[in-house]
């Protein structure tokens, strides 16, 4: 259930003259895909009382107030000389204006991209732009030095580096999406499956930045990184960053990759992007997101021909397309062969001509596209986000198809026969959270512990329900019954977004739906999460459940080889 707990600002001291202004939010979130874990966040700011006070990351506008009281107990607003960015959001704009109409003396440092992003919403205000060389200094030694590290989904990122305190200020990178108390990472082993998935959400769809990125920040001596979001990284520093460089070679060596180009006004494109691209690396395709408004043309080309297809994404603005994205559809038809994958996606207010532009242009040019154009209206909803998950998986599967990728090195072998000898229980795994509902037939479930009852399932990255299935997440497992047309039903293919219990009796429990039909349930509560090879383990506690055919049978799968269910 959602969280009711109102948000607040934790102010922690930190180190020398530093102050950690966590603005803190136990609401379930999903805004972004990297927010469907539903923990909350913790929007990071910090405050260095150098000669020449400064802050870093203001939080957004739902924190503006609370954020100012905390800050006057700190310190005098009027004193504060510096606002760092490490980027440029819309949503961070109301507390930037809320502190120039305290203190309009403020100087604003940022990257060029984060001062053009600056200027188109406040006016008359003081920006130092910086290109990676120079230095600040606070006074009483804190003498900051700027490390810009540009991404395609955040073209004006910037880290900042302490060398009296030695802590670096890393904005989106390190970062996780949870809410609580703990302000260091004690115990980080715990939080690694929050940031695998903040790091599969929004850094695997753009590796070679990543990389970058990370030689450019271990050349500094940090005593701890200072990420933008949940707890800052100390004690398991060294495993992450090593982690990172682990996850992101993971993604380069994918045979196969899909070249995502977008624009965004507003930010809603960027979010489909961002899903479609989650979607496609959950099934083992890598994705090479392009931001059309900060790349070259030569970086879309190269992009293009290492590809073995392609989504482009556009909003509309005043009934056109913006002219990087034409000047990228150019590039994209006379490079791309025609037996090319492809999709459009896009947003828009109040007409949306640029995706049906695009779509008629590849068409005419003999492109055929894997998917029913994507146009969603302002911003995304979390079902509307969903469905641009599942597009993403199921484009990426047909890639693999048509690729002829096999899941196993040697089909048709005695040791694959053997394998696929295996029994288990034919299952229906049902999620319920909030608007959305689904389900998948699940054949891997064994019993694992008597006490407490607990079961283990294998479920595969590119399930459209593992986003679901972190540790605390509800799930109710209905076992079938032999010889039952349930088996059938969630035995066929379905849509992205597609009801999987339309015609079916359902009736609602905690975390998933039960299925009358079945043979039982078992409603559960995942305990733990591994990941091994191509599929996520889950351990699971059994909290209730129920026999609902004391006479029947379970149905059992059979296979003739492990290379399939």
């Amino acid at each position: 259930m959602t969280n009711t707990k109102p948000r607040d600002v934790q102010a922690i001291y930190i180190a020398a003259e530093t102050f950690a202004l966590r603005s803190r939010s136990w609401n379930r979130l999903r805004f972004e895909i990297e927010y469907a874990l539903e923990k909350g966040t913790t929007a990071n700011s910090f405050l260095i009382q150098g000669t020449l006070p400064a802050l870093i990351d203001p939080p957004g506008g739902t924190f503006t107030e609370i954020y100012l009281d905390e800050l006057r107990s700190r310190i005098n607003i009027l004193d504060i000389n510096y606002v760092i960015l490490g980027h440029v959001n819309q949503n961070r704009i109301d507390t930037l204006k809320a502190l120039l109409k305290i203190n309009n003396r403020i100087t604003f440092i940022c990257t060029n991209a984060g001062a053009i992003a600056l200027r188109q919403s406040l006016e008359n205000i003081k920006i130092q732009v910086v290109r990676g060389e120079e230095t600040l200094d606070l006074g009483k030694g804190h003498i900051l030095k700027f490390i810009p590290t540009s991404t395609p989904r955040h073209p004006d990122e910037l880290c900042t580096y302490d060398s009296k305190t030695q802590i670096l200020y890393t904005d989106k990178f390190f970062g996780a999406h949870i809410c609580g108390d703990q302000v260091f990472d004690e115990g980080w082993s715990h939080l690694l499956g929050d940031r695998r998935y903040y790091f599969d959400s929004t850094m695997a769809n753009q590796v070679r930045q990543v990389e970058a990125a990370l030689d450019k920040l271990t050349d500094f001596p940090a005593v701890f990184y200072a990420p933008g979001h949940g707890p800052m990284v100390k004690y398991g520093l060294h495993e992450l960053i090593n982690l990172y460089r682990q996850w992101s070679e993971a993604q380069k060596q994918q045979n196969i990759s899909v070249a995502l180009l977008f624009a965004s006004a507003y930010g809603n494109t960027t979010t489909i992007a961002n899903a479609l691209a989650r979607g496609i690396t959950k099934a083992g395709v890598a994705v090479e997101l392009i931001n059309c408004e900060s790349a070259e043309p030569e970086e879309i080309k190269t992009a293009i021909e290492k590809s073995s297809g392609f989504l482009i994404g556009s909003p509309t603005l005043a009934g056109h397309l913006p002219t990087q994205v034409q000047t990228a559809l150019g590039i994209v038809l006379s490079t791309a062969t025609k037996s090319y994958q492809a999709g459009v996606f896009g947003s828009y207010g109040w007409s949306g001509e640029a995706v049906d532009i695009i779509s008629g242009k590849l068409k005419d040019a003999g492109y055929t596209l894997a998917f029913e154009p994507i146009r969603i209206k302002f911003t995304p909803t979390e079902a509307t986000l969903q469905v641009c998950e599942e597009t993403g998986t199921d484009f990426a599967q047909t890639l693999k198809q048509s690729k002829k990728v096999r899941t196993t090195l040697n089909p048709g072998s005695t040791v694959e026969q053997a394998v696929g000898r295996i029994v288990g229980s034919l299952c229906v795994l049902t999620i319920q959270r909030g608007e959305i509902s689904t389900a998948m037939l699940a054949s891997w479930v064994a019993q694992a512990t008597f006490n407490p009852p607990g079961l283990t399932i294998a479920v595969a990255k590119d399930r459209a329900i593992e986003s679901y299935l972190y540790e605390g997440d509800r799930f109710v497992l209905n076992i079938l019954e032999q010889g039952k047309q349930l088996r059938k039903h969630f035995m066929k293919k379905f849509a992205p977004g597609e009801d999987r219990f339309t015609d079916i009796q359902v009736e609602s429990a905690e975390g998933g739906v039960i299925l009358p039909d079945g043979l039982a349930y078992l409603e559960c509560r995942v305990s733990q999460r591994m990941e091994c090879g191509d599929h996520w383990m889950l351990y699971a506690i059994v909290e209730n459940g129920k026999l609902l055919q004391s006479n029947g049978l379970t149905a059992i799968h059979y296979r003739k080889t492990a290379s399939s269910y």
